[in-house]
């Protein structure tokens, strides 16, 4: 394709397109990103449901499929955090970023390496507190954004941390086409990040069956439960949804404690290593103890529904955009189509006389 749109996101990774693919548990694996990467986006692989020896093997199969920058999601507070920075540095991936915020001497050991590194906050004085410990550029997702999400709009979210940092800001949270592409570069961000737009592609080893159900919803099909795993959630509204959004506080602390041994069994960690990780988590996320325990809910309730197609057993993360997408495109039919809607938005606006007129706004008379 011709369009590009050259941003400090392009120029910062090596990318051709202000395009990030985010790291989705379960969803984000090699085929995904190296589609993303060679479709001139950015694919992010997503770690923390993969153990180190799977994420070693991810890696190595993306690079066997692209030769072009792709970047690894991780855990800040894994237990194993620091091994996983020493295997991206070894594997030369471009791009490291985190969920949380990671340790500023991580930052300084990847930035060391020549690892770009772009952590995802919620707020303003995240983003501050990212950028003073050298973060090269940030993801902001607002509310309307699947998975853990904030309670702020991305359109008041974007412009609050745009206005406390100066690096470069790529946008999440309600983004699908080239329409939203050109009004987060409106706004001043770098770009945009999507997730559901890129689990709905054919690209994506979401099973079909799970993938119509996401096309069958409309824009009032998901909900922010904290039933899931004690945090605020969007996900599908589906009959497993409501069943936990009535469920008692202690049959749920039963049900993540299962679902606790069945991931230590299926990632062959030991006991030990999950507290320790979840004596992190409550750390760094100023956890309650039922919260840390509820957490163990995510990745088995959405393997069962993302990876399993057991969608009466398991939770599916979406975004409000859900609702407004109704295609299975390739990744690359999906980022030129975007690249060139923008463009010609971006034309278009900057068509528009810029003169005012008596009794426009700003210009009212007294």
């Amino acid at each position: 394709m011709s369009a590009r749109l050259r941003t400090p996101l392009t120029e910062l990774v090596g990318i051709e397109h202000p395009i990030v693919q985010t790291g989705m548990g379960w969803v984000a694996g090699p085929r995904l990103v190296a589609a993303t990467a060679e479709a001139g986006g950015l694919g992010i692989l997503a770690s923390a449901t993969m153990t180190y020896d799977e994420l070693a093997a991810a890696i190595a199969k993306t690079k066997a499929h692209t030769g072009k920058p792709f970047g690894v999601n991780i855990r800040a507070d894994a237990t194993d955090a620091g091994e996983r920075i020493e295997l991206l540095i070894r594997e030369g991936v471009r791009v490291a970023s985190f969920a949380l915020a990671p340790k500023q001497e991580l930052i300084a050991r990847l930035k060391a390496a020549g690892v770009v590194v772009i952590p995802s906050i919620g707020a303003a004085k995240h983003a501050v507190k990212v950028a003073s410990w050298g973060a090269d550029a940030v993801i902001v997702q607002g509310g309307e954004g699947g998975g853990h999400t904030g309670p702020v709009a991305t359109t008041l979210l974007l412009p609050s941390v745009l206005d406390a940092v100066d690096i470069p800001v790529v946008a999440a949270g309600g983004f699908f086409d080239g329409r939203g592409l050109a009004a987060a570069l409106a706004y001043g961000a770098a770009g945009v990040a999507m997730g559901t737009r890129f689990l709905l592609t054919r690209e994506s080893t979401v099973p079909d069956a799970v993938k119509q159900e996401y096309l069958r919803r409309g824009l009032s099909d998901t909900v922010v439960s904290v039933k899931v795993d004690g945090m605020p959630h969007r996900v599908l509204n589906t009959e497993l949804v409501a069943r936990l959004e009535h469920s008692g506080r202690w049959r749920a602390l039963l049900a993540a404690a299962a679902n606790a041994a069945r991931f230590k069994g299926m990632t062959g960690m030991s006991w030990s290593a999950m507290i320790r990780d979840g004596l992190a988590m409550r750390k760094t996320k100023d956890l309650t103890w039922s919260q840390v325990i509820m957490a163990a809910n995510t990745p088995m309730l959405l393997r069962a529904g993302l990876v399993e197609g057991n969608t009466e057993a398991g939770v599916l993360a979406a975004g409000q955009v859900t609702g407004i997408i109704q295609d299975l495109p390739t990744v690359r039919e999906l980022i030129d189509r975007i690249v060139e809607e923008a463009v010609a938005r971006i034309e278009v606006v900057g068509g528009i006389p810029a003169k005012s007129t008596p009794g426009s706004l700003g210009h009212q008379p007294g």
